[in-house]
């Protein structure tokens, strides 16, 4: 389904490519039957999914009214051809298309679902959602706004600013609130949705490769958080409260070491891929002369620094409290796909911050790949 949103050429493929993965995501959503806050995430999800699905569909349905196609190409090719003497029904269409593409972003205020369900489903598939859920959606997003409505990218471009405002400020404020390891990184995936958004709102090519350069570093990132996470929680991945982390450093120093480089990242810290990834993005924010985004955008990642100074503060200079679950430590065997798994994201993590040249050249070369008009 992610792939299809991404490769799509046709606003009613896209629709399939979405829906394909959001019903396979309420199933894994689901898929711990022992916790019926399982059960619970899977159904808000569910409830709330379909209805961002029917907003995006009506969008489909308006935008056909408006162009009599379906297809990003003859879009394009109308628009090039033709002038619309009344758009309202098109910037109708557009306002629902993203409302149906910012649910599945999770962006501010279509944001709702994401701390409980990420909360309630089994870490490993909240990881897989906050990553390749969110690229996807995305992905999708770009090929839409920026391929078929580029003409009218002074219409839709207000939109998106008010939505990367609002993600970036809402998640990272209340991201520093929470108790709770799973909802703070699931108000910190919102954040770090709005600093894409930036990228978007940018409405070019060194936007568009900005938003992939962050969404292949955050990818990595919350990946190795999440396993993390579900490596440190304890039998039943029921609770990971904050207490969970107190002396980590000194039962488990390789999780809390890798946990603190991927936290740091996360928070923007230079020398790691985080700190490039919000660097490009703020560039191009400031190369579109949106000025007041970049700066609201810096200010977003000083407030979300705390939180995560705050969970490494507990890791290192805490003690565990007495009786409490111990995480995983040396009598806890990590299994060997996940040591593998972290490792790949540790090494991505720390050697782009050090080279990033590469992977940013990939994600530029990429640029036109992804907002090619054909298939």
């Amino acid at each position: 389904g992610g792939i299809v949103m991404a490769m799509a050429s046709d606003l009613i493929v896209l629709f399939l490519g979405l829906e394909t993965l959001s019903i396979a995501l309420y199933v894994l959503a689901a898929s711990d039957l022992r916790r019926k806050e399982s059960q619970e995430a899977s159904i808000k999800y569910f409830v709330l999914g379909g209805m961002s699905s029917a907003f995006f569909l009506y969008g489909i349905a308006l935008v056909y009214g408006s162009t009599g196609s379906t297809n990003l190409v003859a879009i394009t090719e109308f628009f090039a051809n033709n002038v619309l003497l009344e758009n309202g029904l098109l910037l109708a269409g557009l306002a629902l298309l993203l409302v149906g593409l910012g649910f599945k972003v999770a962006a501010v205020p279509f944001h709702t679902w994401v701390p409980d369900v990420y909360q309630g489903s089994p870490t490993p598939v909240t990881g897989f959602m906050a990553s390749v859920a969110k690229a996807a959606g995305f992905a999708a997003l770009l090929r839409v706004f920026v391929v078929a409505f580029e003409t009218y990218e002074l219409d839709w471009k207000p939109m998106v600013w008010a939505l990367a405002v609002l993600t970036m400020v809402v998640g990272s404020v209340l991201a520093v609130v929470q108790t709770d390891v799973k909802r703070m990184l699931a108000y910190s995936s919102i954040s770090h949705a709005g600093f894409v958004l930036v990228g978007v709102q940018a409405a070019s090519e060194l936007g568009t490769g900005a938003a992939l350069f962050y969404l292949l570093a955050y990818t990595f990132m919350v990946l190795g958080s999440f396993a993390i996470v579900a490596l440190v929680g304890p039998p039943g991945d029921s609770n990971h409260d904050l207490s969970t982390f107190k002396g980590l450093s000194r039962r488990q120093p390789a999780l809390a070491f890798a946990f603190t480089v991927f936290l740091l990242a996360q928070a923007g810290v230079p020398l790691t891929s985080g700190f490039f990834a919000k660097f490009y993005v703020i560039d191009a924010a400031v190369d579109a002369e949106s000025y007041a985004l970049a700066v609201i955008a810096m200010v977003s990642a000083v407030i979300a620094a705390f939180l995560y100074l705050r969970v490494i503060v507990v890791m290192y200079l805490s003690e565990p409290e007495d009786g409490a679950v111990e995480p995983a430590g040396p009598r806890v065997r990590v299994p060997a796909a996940a040591a593998a798994g972290l490792v790949v994201a540790f090494a991505f993590t720390v050697v782009v911050g050090f080279l990033p040249g590469e992977v940013i050249d990939f994600a530029r070369d990429a640029v036109p790949v992804l907002t090619a008009a054909g298939p």
